[in-house]
């Protein structure tokens, strides 16, 4: 699909939208978090979402902070923008700030920036199952499920949770199989599909233990 509009550049998002982007529908997929720090099952995700959603660039969005999350503990947003930079290729998987450039904090507003400032980019925004688990907690949930297509990836011990929860029951009519993942990103939202691979068990967390520890490989 043609697409004639121009997207509003946003400073030092290297590698993103390449040139024939003001022209052609892209597919991007949004991976919003800490990165405290990066780590493999990041990159995993990133390359199973690109792979079944036919995505032209993943974003590693590095948020500028979570309430969700207990600041103790948490790296600056420079160290952890450079752990994701390490693990992204800068061409396909894209490691930014743009949150903290946009000045958004919420999801739902970086949400609605992004859509207007790339009016000519199809938006899948990835989530993890247990962070659809705590999504009614967010403020206006409902209007993130309402903005962009999402895709949903299974976290050890939280996926059947989340499906089981109330954010999926509320949408469960707007769930796609699987195999409609390399459709999703043109898909009107509420639209949702569970990636279809293994639960993978890295951790943030258990990294930083390990770090503190001196037990890292």
């Amino acid at each position: 699909m043609w697409c004639v509009a121009r997207a509003r550049p946003v400073p030092d998002l290297p590698g993103a939208l390449p040139k024939y982007g003001h022209r052609f529908r892209l597919k991007i997929g949004l991976l919003g978090g800490s990165f405290n720090p990066a780590h493999e099952g990041h990159l995993h995700v990133a390359q199973q979402a690109i792979r079944h959603l036919g995505l032209d660039q993943l974003w590693l969005m590095v948020s500028p902070g979570n309430p969700l999350k207990p600041a103790d503990g948490m790296a600056t947003p420079a160290a952890r923008l450079a752990s994701a930079r390490r693990i992204a290729d800068g061409r396909r998987i894209i490691a930014t700030d743009i949150e903290t450039r946009l000045g958004t904090r919420f999801t739902r507003d970086t949400m609605r920036v992004l859509k207007r400032r790339f009016p000519c980019v199809h938006f899948v925004w990835l989530m993890g199952a247990d962070n659809l688990i705590q999504l009614p907690r967010w403020g206006r949930w409902l209007e993130i499920m309402h903005a962009m297509p999402m895709l949903v990836v299974p976290r050890p011990g939280a996926t059947r949770q989340a499906l089981a929860g109330r954010a999926a029951k509320r949408h469960h009519k707007y769930r796609l199989p699987a195999r409609a993942g390399l459709c999703l990103a043109g898909k009107a939202a509420p639209a949702w599909i569970l990636l279809p691979v293994r639960e993978n068990a890295a951790s943030a967390t258990e990294l930083r233990r390990r770090i503190l520890e001196g037990t890292r490989p």
